[in-house]
């Protein structure tokens, strides 16, 4: 991966992982009620299932970069085609996806259910093998290349999730239903406008 495909990926992670999503509405929701530590716990166990996730769409994209070769665009498009179809759903919906998570103290900790949040949405699956494909060389060391983008993703979603935690715990109010409405918006833009640029690079 060149310097300014990776440039570009740094970009696009920090669009996309101050998204609320299911793990940030339960994240926020239990700083909120059970104070920040909670929040914390939550985003170390939402670590774990990221890190999981990440190793199984690793796998699935060698089988699929071995097998396809130099098709391996039109999963690049059609990865694309999926960016841009979530970021228009993101921008209509304007807040937090379905699924949010009410507040309670788990039985299990807040870490197991942070970890068991984050591997009960199968759109992260979806999502990682969408956007991956997008910034893989397929003619350089591809396990390499998934392992140092899964790696950057989930630093920064820890430093996302901690952000949300700690904001949540000390000042509630900033995170208003408005505000998370607008930084949805605001994402699925970028987005979408992410993704028409990566499919028009492609089909170029």
């Amino acid at each position: 991966m060149s310097f300014e495909l990776f440039a570009a990926y740094l970009v696009a992670c920090f669009v996309i992982v101050i998204v609320p999503g299911p793990t940030v509405t339960l994240i926020i929701a239990n700083s909120l009620k059970h104070g920040a530590r909670a929040g914390l716990l939550n985003a170390a166990g939402t670590q774990l299932g990221l890190a999981i996730m990440i190793a199984i769409v690793g796998i699935g994209l060698s089988s699929v970069i071995a097998a396809m070769g130099h098709w391996f665009d039109w999963v690049r498009l059609a990865g694309a085609a999926y960016l841009i179809w979530l970021g228009w759903k993101m921008f209509r919906a304007g807040g937090v996806e379905d699924g949010a998570i009410q507040a309670r103290a788990p039985r299990g900790g807040f870490f197991l259910q942070g970890v068991l949040v984050a591997l009960s949405n199968p759109k992260t699956l979806l999502f990682f093998g969408a956007f991956f494909p997008q910034f893989l060389d397929p003619a350089r060391d591809h396990v390499t290349q998934i392992a140092i983008m899964g790696v950057t993703a989930m630093l920064f979603a820890a430093l996302s999730d901690s952000g949300y935690a700690l904001l949540s715990g000390r000042a509630g109010r900033f995170l208003s239903q408005k505000r998370v409405r607008l930084i949805s918006r605001v994402s699925g833009g970028f987005l979408i406008g992410g993704g028409l640029w990566l499919a028009s690079s492609r089909a170029s």
